[in-house]
C-alpha cells in the first residue's frame, strides 16, 4: 500500500504520481473513471459516487473487528493432552525481558497503528459526506493518516502467522480461534479500503 497521491495547489493544479514522481496537470475525470499515470500505471485518481459513505462504513467495520479480534481467542495449540488458547494481544506480548520492545512494536504495527489510521479517516470524511466544513486540522489529520499507511502492518501479521503456523502443524494440533477468522476478513477490508479511496478526492474536498 503507497502513501497516496502527492497533491499540490498552484495556478495551474499539479498531480505526482506516488510511485515515480512524474507530474501531470489535473485531468476532468467523471465518477467511475481513472487516471493513470502513463509510466509507471499507477491509478492517480478515481472518483466514486458515495464513496466517502463506503469509506467510513468499512473503517468502522473494521475497527469493530479489530476490537473482536483481540477478544476472542485468535488460535488453540495442543500438544501431549495440553491445551493453551492464546488472543491476538497474548500473540503480540509473547515476549519479554530484552524483546520487550519487539512485543510493544508488534502490537502497535497490528492493532493501535491501523486503528488510529482508520479513526484519523472517519474523522476527516464524516463532515464531507454531509457537506458540511472540513473538520478542525482535518488536512493535518489525513496527511496523519497516510503517513501511517507503511506502518500499518496488519496483513503482513497475518501472513507471518500462517506461515508459523504450517510449521507449527507438525509439531502440535493447531485450531484457529474466531479470532483468526475475524483477523482474514479485516484484512480483506483494510485491502478494499485501500482501493476504494480516491486520495486526490479527499484532498481536493479539503480545500474549502
Amino acid at each position: 500500500m503507497g502513501s497516496g497521491v502527492q497533491y499540490h495547489h498552484h495556478a495551474a493544479e499539479l498531480i505526482a504520481c506516488p510511485t515515480c514522481d512524474l507530474v501531470y496537470r489535473v485531468p476532468q475525470v467523471a465518477s467511475h473513471e481513472q487516471a493513470v499515470c502513463a509510466r509507471c500505471h499507477t491509478v492517480l485518481i478515481s472518483p466514486r459516487r458515495k464513496a466517502g459513505k463506503q469509506l467510513i462504513a468499512l473503517a468502522l467495520t473494521v475497527l469493530i473487528l479489530i476490537v473482536a479480534a483481540c477478544t476472542f481467542p485468535f488460535l488453540s495449540i495442543g500438544a501431549a493432552g495440553v491445551h493453551h488458547d492464546a488472543s491476538i494481544l497474548q500473540t503480540a506480548l509473547t515476549f519479554s525481558g530484552n524483546l520487550t520492545l519487539l512485543s510493544v512494536a508488534v502490537l502497535f504495527f497490528i492493532v493501535v497503528i491501523p486503528a488510529i489510521r482508520l479513526s484519523l479517516l472517519i474523522y476527516v470524511l464524516a463532515p464531507i459526506i454531509r457537506d458540511k466544513p472540513p473538520a478542525p486540522l482535518a488536512r493535518k489529520a489525513f496527511a496523519l493518516s497516510e503517513a501511517l499507511v507503511p506502518w500499518s502492518m496488519a496483513e503482513i501479521f497475518a501472513i507471518g502467522c500462517a506461515v508459523a503456523l504450517v510449521k507449527l502443524s507438525d509439531m502440535a494440533d493447531v485450531v484457529y480461534g474466531p479470532a483468526a477468522w475475524i483477523f482474514a476478513i479485516l484484512v480483506v477490508l483494510v485491502v478494499a479500503t485501500d482501493r476504494l479511496m480516491c486520495r486526490y478526492s479527499i484532498w481536493k474536498s479539503l480545500e474549502t
